[in-house]
């Protein structure tokens, strides 16, 4: 799949994640820094089209960005840690549950964004298992394996995949673009 077309469309700090056109939506979620909005960055080529810090905690809304007017992908507060009160993050992380329990349309697949070094945490399997109950499609995504030393990496990404219990695991990089075209196959393969 080429993205030639990517805008933001709407941000969502509420419920209401449904679009006037009904196009599917594709959903990036992760722990606050995992680099969710860097991923979809590297995705459209379009590396201002999303807010990105190094400081965890910058996105507080559902930000849909339209891409070639055919879908959504929707990129999601971090949860964990993030530089807001605690009834903030409690409140980003609600969204983020409503969004997978009630929203229509729903997500055709749902993106776990992780961070490579870091591996699963207990948070990410709280949301796989909020995910896995609603009956959505999941796959996750190992970002920053530029940042895993050589001799280290293939020991690192065998272990996630050991952990994930049978979920998908693609490697990634936003920084140098190593599997984008993978993650985009992935995507196009769900909008069939």
């Amino acid at each position: 799949m080429k993205i030639f077309k990517a805008e933001f469309a709407k941000g969502v700090v509420g419920g209401d994640y449904s679009t006037n056109d009904n196009l599917s939506q594709v959903a990036f979620l992760g722990r606050s820094n995992a680099g969710k909005s860097s991923v979809i960055g590297s995705l459209t080529g379009k590396k201002d089209l999303v807010k990105i810090s190094k400081k965890p905690g910058l996105t507080i809304e559902g930000n849909f960005f339209r891409i070639n007017d055919l879908f959504y992908l929707v990129d999601f507060p971090g949860y964990g840690y993030a530089r807001r009160s605690i009834a903030e993050r409690n409140r980003m992380v609600k969204r983020i549950f409503w969004y997978l329990e009630s929203s229509n349309p729903m997500p055709r697949i749902v993106f776990l964004i992780i961070d490579g070094k870091v591996g699963l945490t207990k948070l990410d399997w709280e949301m796989i298992r909020v995910v896995r109950e609603n009956k959505h499609n999941l796959i996750i995504v190992a970002n920053k394996v530029d940042k895993i030393a050589k001799t280290k990496r293939a020991e690192q990404i065998a272990t996630i995949i050991g952990e994930s219990d049978g979920i998908e695991v693609l490697e990634y990089s936003a920084k140098t673009g190593e599997g984008r075209e993978n993650l985009l196959n992935k995507i196009e393969s769900f909008l069939r």
